[in-house]
């Protein structure tokens, strides 16, 4: 955890990547397209803690069909800027067996996480399984999964806002920043 000074100093050196309305409209896309993919299959949607709290509580209210609701809690990242070891945190609470899953994420950065998930909820029984991210990070390289619907490309740079966080700030973010390249 960071200070809120040392917070506030991070964010006035940040770069705007994705401005406000940029993200609203992203959001607003990636529910037409999920409609149109899952609107009859009614859905388990899972979010992933903590980081999709702030993309699951806005395309949420844009799902206009019937889902039902849980969330995940795996992590790589803690309060790093690396990924570590998956520590698994909270399993749903929702059955998912013989379930349609959709998983939605804030970022889709190098992939072990969201692989890690989708190997763990069909390996529950989930009749089928599908990934909406807000951003995809490109990485200029191959991932082990690439989202079934993704909101944004981010460049390959530590960004946060709306979900995503530097050293545990900043979650609360409409939009997206980078952080200053040295």
């Amino acid at each position: 955890m960071i200070s809120a000074k040392e917070a506030r100093e991070i964010f006035s050196r940040a770069d705007l990547i994705c401005s406000a309305e940029e993200v609203a409209a992203a959001v607003k896309h990636l529910a037409v397209e999920i409609k149109a993919s899952l609107g009859d299959a009614h859905p388990l949607v899972l979010s992933v803690m903590g980081g999709a709290v702030v993309f699951s509580g806005q395309i949420l209210p844009l799902l206009d069909f019937p889902l039902d609701f849980d969330y995940i809690h795996a992590s790589r990242y803690g309060n790093a800027t690396q990924g570590n070891t998956l520590e698994w945190k909270v399993m749903p609470k929702e059955n998912v067996t013989s379930r349609v899953v959709l998983v939605l994420d804030d970022i889709l950065d190098e992939g072990h996480t969201l692989a890690a998930i989708r190997d763990k909820v069909l390996g529950m029984g989930a009749a089928a399984f599908y990934s909406a991210v807000f951003a995809d990070k490109d990485l200029g390289r191959a991932k082990p999964i690439q989202a079934d619907f993704a909101g944004i490309r981010l460049p390959n740079r530590y960004v946060f806002g709306f979900g995503m966080d530097v050293r545990g700030a900043w979650r609360n973010l409409p939009a997206i920043y980078a952080l200053k390249e040295e």
